[in-house]
């Protein structure tokens, strides 16, 4: 009887928890005043927490790009009221407010964001239109990261449309409902006169926004965007989403991507779309950040989510989160058609020579270069080539490999497409993102065959790559042409500034490295002939022999240093693939699996 009672009482107290926490409601409202200035001007409207003060918080970076931003350093005019009268605030931490609302049931916030960064991960606004990043745009109340919003938009005089992959309120223009504020933050905004066209793939209406002009095509677009979205869904089966929106930013000179749970921001040249090397790679960051809708976005690592928006968030598996991505792009457009074997064989092998070229990637493994994202990727440095190695560069590799041993090992019946998939579905199943264990559980379950040695060259390695080995598996051929070359090598990367010529980067192991030039030195000349242009060209260097000594002169601080440098062979491969006609049926069952063609 004690413990019937006991229960009820804990389901009402649950009940009525539940209830005031339902009561509660955020909304926003997003204007411009000020675009030509750069400004976004800001209304939040809190009810239902019946507190003596309220903590409103800002994230400090942004999911998808590894490094804090603190976004809150671009707000200013903060200020709050409550019943149409100001009530005290203060700043309690880099990111946090304090608003003493002497329990208030509605208070109303406003503030200024100045937004003037071009990139796929920051907000911008002007006179011609406002992209906002919702990370560094809208402020949370501590404690309810879980309680849904609403953001109404604004636009400025002029500008007619809104493109988001929130949900539209119905009957209200310009009004978007999010469940949660993950889904808020995890939803960009563009507003301006963007030209909007929309397409339909694999039973999803995709919507893409063009700002900036350009001279693509939009007809051709809808046709080979569609490709990749159906070939992004083949591989796991299903889309998950309702609805999809591509923000595209064209500029002069543009690239780069960031995913998001239904929408994505990419950043492309706008007179690059009529030529096939601008068009292609286009494409390829379309299949890039359409693929994360299920590789970090669903299937994910542990550590991504729920976030933490106040702090790093470590995890030593952005090799699969980052680089499988960039690996898949190659397959998504080779089975678009928008490439043939052959060119995906060397796009790949291009890729391995890339890594091995690499002087990081025999100090940093794949696990760690994903752990040390937050000091390293986003923040690179004149050494950074010679300590460290990109995730999205070595796990593009790792996949590479992985794929082919899976279908070696399984005579071509399986791949890492059945991995992906499996990982997948057993993400949606346990509701949460998976450990490095797990992955690798899987990847063992699929071929049938251990990969504990691969994890250990590979994963927490940093073993050269035996690419022969894992690309004859397919019947494909590699071979280096540098090899048995001896080329003079001096090691440095230069710069011309104001008409002088700058070393920008030594590396390691190298000439330049043994003989002590440094980062910063002022090339003055080699062997008394003045340098003007990149050393690394000129006669003086490139008539010599490996073990020839040439004689530097620099600019170091003010005063003129010499050098005797001896020169070494350049060490760096270059890889050219062929498929092997005369394979056996087994390398070809595996080269089948693999590409899919």
């Amino acid at each position: 009887m004690f413990k019937k009672k006991s229960l009820f009482g804990v389901v009402i107290l649950l009940s009525l928890g539940l209830t005031a926490k339902s009561q509660v409601k955020i909304g926003f409202e997003v204007s411009f005043t000020e675009p030509q200035a750069h400004y976004a001007e800001v209304e939040m409207n809190i009810s239902g927490i019946n507190k003596d003060y309220v903590d409103v918080k800002m994230p400090v970076w942004a999911p998808g790009s590894y490094l804090v931003r603190e976004f809150s350093k671009n707000v200013e005019g903060f200020k709050a009221s409550a019943a149409g009268k100001p009530v005290k605030f203060e700043k309690v931490r880099k990111n946090i407010w304090r608003i003493y609302g002497a329990k208030a049931n509605q208070l109303k916030i406003n503030y200024r964001v100045y937004a003037f960064e071009v990139s796929v991960r920051t907000s911008f606004v002007d006179a011609s239109h406002a992209f906002l990043s919702s990370t560094g745009i809208f402020m949370y109340p501590e404690g309810h990261l879980k309680s849904p919003s609403t953001v109404k938009v604004v636009p400025y005089q002029g500008w007619s449309k809104v493109s988001t992959g929130l949900e539209p309120v119905a009957g209200q223009q310009f009004t978007y409902t999010a469940k949660d504020f993950d889904i808020l933050f995890d939803s960009p905004i563009e507003v301006g006169n963007q030209d909007v066209f929309e397409f339909m793939a694999s039973g999803v209406k995709h919507e893409v926004a063009m700002y900036g002009g350009g001279n693509y095509d939009k007809e051709r677009l809808k046709v080979d965007m569609a490709k990749i979205v159906e070939q992004g869904t083949a591989i796991y089966g299903e889309n998950p989403n309702k609805h999809y929106t591509f923000i595209v930013h064209n500029y002069e000179r543009g690239g780069g991507g960031l995913e998001h749970l239904n929408s994505t921001v990419l950043g492309a040249s706008r007179n690059q779309y009529n030529n096939e090397r601008g068009y292609n790679g286009f494409l390829d960051l379309v299949a890039h950040e359409y693929y994360h809708l299920w590789n970090v976005k669903r299937l994910r690592p542990v550590a991504l989510g729920p976030f933490d928006y106040d702090n790093e968030v470590y995890t030593t598996n952005l090799w699969i989160a980052e680089g499988f991505t960039a690996y898949y792009e190659n397959k998504l457009t080779l089975r678009a058609g928008f490439n043939d074997q052959n060119a995906f064989v060397n796009k790949l092998a291009g890729a391995v020579a890339a890594v091995e070229n690499t002087p990081g990637a025999k100090v940093q493994s794949a696990a760690m270069a994903s752990y040390d994202a937050w000091i390293k990727q986003y923040r690179p440095d004149e050494n950074s080539s010679n300590n460290s190695i990109s995730y999205y560069s070595k796990g593009e590799v790792i996949g590479l490999l992985m794929d082919l041993a899976i279908a070696n090992a399984t005579k071509g019946a399986k791949s890492l497409d059945d991995v992906m998939k499996a990982m997948y579905l057993q993400g949606k199943t346990q509701g949460r993102g998976y450990t490095d264990a797990e992955f690798k559980a899987m990847v063992e379950k699929v071929s049938g065959i251990s990969f504990t040695s691969f994890w250990d060259k590979y994963v927490t390695g940093t073993e050269p790559v035996d690419y022969k080995t894992y690309f004859a598996y397919a019947g494909v051929t590699v071979k280096d042409d540098n090899e048995g070359k001896s080329t003079p090598y001096l090691g440095v990367a230069s710069r011309k500034t104001e008409g002088r010529m700058f070393i920008t980067a030594v590396s390691r192991n190298s000439a330049a490295w043994t003989s002590g030039l440094n980062v910063n030195d002022e090339l003055l000349s080699i062997n008394g002939v003045p340098i003007e242009a990149a050393i690394e060209r000129m006669p003086e260097l490139t008539s010599k022999k490996v073990g020839d000594v040439v004689n530097i002169k620099v600019g170091r601080d003010g005063k003129v240093v010499d050098f005797a440098v001896t020169l070494k062979a350049n060490p760096s491969i270059r890889l050219v693939a062929k498929i092997d006609e005369n394979a056996t049926p087994a390398q070809k069952a595996v080269l089948k699996r693999w590409t899919g063609i």
